[in-house]
């Protein structure tokens, strides 16, 4: 079989144990593009209009606006024609409904799948390896949380999009929206913001591993599939789903509440990394395990005591850089500031400081976590290079240039290989770094 863009290297193939996959039929090395795919269907976040073009996702200034709703943004003519058979899904009911115009970004990318299907006659560019149809949904699995969770984005989708479209009946719809869950991809920029959601038939044929071989990048709406591990012919070809910082039992916890499945990879049977992800601070008299037992229950809870205040738009940030500040000085009693429950209540941490525009304060807590992020994560890692770029840019807004340069051409390094050495991307921080000498 070839790839989405027509050339060799890959082909589908039953997985041992894992159902369909993908396999190279060619040797490819670190760095090398394996594939790259369209999105069968993408949506921009609400947040990022204005930044980004809603139809490329190119970032630009001075981006044109939807004449008629003033709320969508494009490159240029071209980009807005091109969008149209989607945008005119949401222009006319976003005048209508005016500040009650809330589907969740599920329901806005379930909308233009389904508009996507009317429209198609045949086989499209991102479905060569596997049709849309055929997308593993799992709907038999899904708990009852996730099962009402699906209902409201159905009665969502009716509410907002019945003007435009005809929907399938209902059994129909709780299965693509179960496709969605399992098999959508978060589209991230190069610091890991959240730019929006589309489907990729064809790199949802990837199945995972916490020993990844490939990483999946963005390049406008492209996904691109690129080497992070020398790979030889007959090779599979594997992504991580979930991020990698965490202990063997929180991975799998997460791979059996998203997607149905436990990990059985070499990291997973061996749990190698998990003491050093885990640690604790040194004594002469070592610490009770029940003590270190009950700290780590506590960094589980206090993890989704966070998530769950920052889903509350209401939570000010003061209240979050709060219970982030709690967190940390009781797990510090125990934990070492490089183990991950720590590492996780630091990063959000930054993030709030760098929402109040407290640089220090993002400095200091990403100086924390970045040489535990370099040992802890796989070669490679976006966590590591968007870290590194975060820095980067903070040293230097601070005048720091020697440091701040030195962050950015260390993110460059990972993202060259990440990213391909003539990504925008890349284009756009080698100028960054060349406006600084």
């Amino acid at each position: 079989m070839v790839n989405s863009r027509g050339q060799g290297g890959i082909e589908r193939f039953d997985s041992p144990g894992k159902g369909r996959g993908l396999r190279v039929t060619k040797a490819f090395k670190v760095g090398e593009l394996l594939f790259s795919c369209p999105a069968y269907s993408c949506v921009l976040s609400v947040k990022e209009r204005g930044c980004y073009c809603e139809f490329c996702f190119n970032r630009k200034e001075r981006l044109a606006r939807c004449g008629k709703c003033k709320k969508a943004f494009y490159c240029n003519a071209s980009c807005q024609k091109g969008d149209w058979a989607m945008h005119k899904l949401e222009c006319s009911a976003m005048i209508a409904f005016g500040e009650n115009w809330c589907p969740s970004e599920t329901v806005r990318l379930v909308a233009r799948i389904l508009a996507k299907k009317k429209a198609q006659k045949d086989r499209c560019a991102s479905e060569k390896l596997l049709l849309i149809g055929e997308i593993q949904s799992h709907v038999e699995d899904i708990d009852n949380k996730r099962r009402e969770m699906n209902e409201g984005d159905i009665a969502g989708l009716h509410h907002f999009y019945s003007k435009h479209l005809d929907f399938p009946d209902h059994s129909d719809l709780l299965l693509l929206f179960s496709q969605v869950a399992c098999n959508g991809f978060t589209v991230e920029d190069e610091e890991l913001y959240h730019m929006g959601t589309a489907l990729y038939p064809d790199v949802a044929l990837i199945n995972h591993s916490c020993l990844p071989s490939v990483i999946v990048t963005y390049n406008g709406t492209m996904a691109e599939v690129r080497a992070v591990q020398d790979m030889n012919p007959g090779d599979e070809v594997l992504i991580s789903y979930i991020d990698l910082l965490y202990p063997t039992d929180d991975r799998n916890d997460r791979l059996r509440e998203s997607y149905y499945f436990t990990c059985d990879c070499q990291e997973c049977k061996t749990k190698s990394k998990d003491k050093v992800k885990l640690k604790v601070h040194k004594r002469s008299d070592p610490i009770n395990p029940e003590v270190i037992s009950n700290m780590v229950r506590y960094g589980r809870n206090a993890v989704r005591e966070f998530r769950a205040a920052n889903l509350d738009s209401h939570a000010p940030p003061s209240e979050l850089l709060e219970i982030c500040e709690r967190s940390l000085d009781k797990m510090g009693a125990v934990f070492d500031d490089s183990n991950v429950y720590m590492l996780h209540m630091m990063y959000q941490a930054m993030g709030v400081c760098l929402y109040m525009e407290d640089l220090d304060g993002a400095i200091s807590y990403g100086e924390k976590i970045l040489k535990p992020y370099c040992q802890l994560y796989p070669a490679y890692s976006l966590n590591v290079s968007s870290m590194y770029l975060k820095l980067g840019r903070l040293y230097l807004a601070l005048d720091r240039h020697s440091t701040g340069l030195s962050a950015l051409k260390k993110a460059l390094a990972i993202m060259e290989v990440a990213h391909g050495k003539d990504h925008q991307y890349l284009t756009a921080l080698r100028k960054e770094i060349a406006s600084q000498k």
